[in-house]
């Protein structure tokens, strides 16, 4: 019985994370960005669920810093695979993407109104990194280690989900956009899962040098 019952919940996982992550690339990805040379992290609009009391000013407080935390983290993620010439882009220095957009009083509080075009323009780059994070727990402060097959079947073991987007600073268009839910198997805080889905995602990774030459060596072939 506990055989069957492993087998069951091997392919139940196995089916659970199948659904856990999607990419999404435009179809004029190549077209629209082949003149792109530098784009800007934004700070991730956060929504938190937290099981505490708290006031509406201490939750946006917090929401604010995990928002943070993770352009934080995929700013480090680049950089270190910018040393290894991995990208066919440039990434603009967080602190000045911030700085700029505290100097013309935009803050996390009210980003969510201007548009890509505005930003783009504003922060002199040719594309906007963004995105949201669900969270029911403190993801900067690291995720429960405890595993308990309870909480897997009530879905306590999922803890959130990440949406990163890439859009074009010109046309405010949308280009590539991963998602993935954040269980303990995505990592321990917010730059382990950030590193980690960045791996996973790396094939597919639309600035990745690699990817852009094969592609266009397979544009080139499939010319009449």
């Amino acid at each position: 019985m506990k055989h069957y019952l492993l087998i069951a919940l091997f392919g139940l996982s196995i089916f659970t994370l199948s659904g856990q992550k999607n990419i999404y690339e435009s179809g004029k990805f190549d077209e629209i960005s082949q003149h792109h040379e530098v784009l800007a992290i934004l700070p991730f609009l956060t929504r938190l669920d937290l099981k505490t009391d708290l006031s509406n000013e201490e939750l946006r407080a917090l929401e604010r810093k995990e928002g943070l935390a993770v352009q934080n983290a995929l700013e480090t993620y680049f950089s270190k695979r910018k040393k290894k010439k991995k990208f066919s882009v440039a990434f603009q220095n967080t602190q000045n993407t911030n700085a700029i957009l505290a100097k013309n009083n935009i803050t996390y509080s009210n980003i969510d109104v201007y548009t890509i075009k505005e930003l783009s323009e504003l922060l002199g780059v040719d594309g906007i990194i963004s995105g949201n994070l669900d969270l029911n727990i403190l993801l900067s402060k690291g995720v429960p280690t405890e595993f308990s097959i309870i909480d897997y079947f009530l879905g306590e073991a999922n803890y959130g989900r990440i949406g990163i987007k890439i859009s074009d600073g010109k046309l405010g268009k949308l280009l590539w956009k991963y998602e993935k839910q954040i269980t303990k198997k995505t990592g321990k805080n917010t730059d382990d899962l950030i590193d980690r889905m960045m791996k996973m995602a790396a094939k597919k990774f639309p600035y990745d040098r690699p990817k852009r030459k094969e592609r266009r060596k397979q544009r080139k072939a499939n010319r009449p």
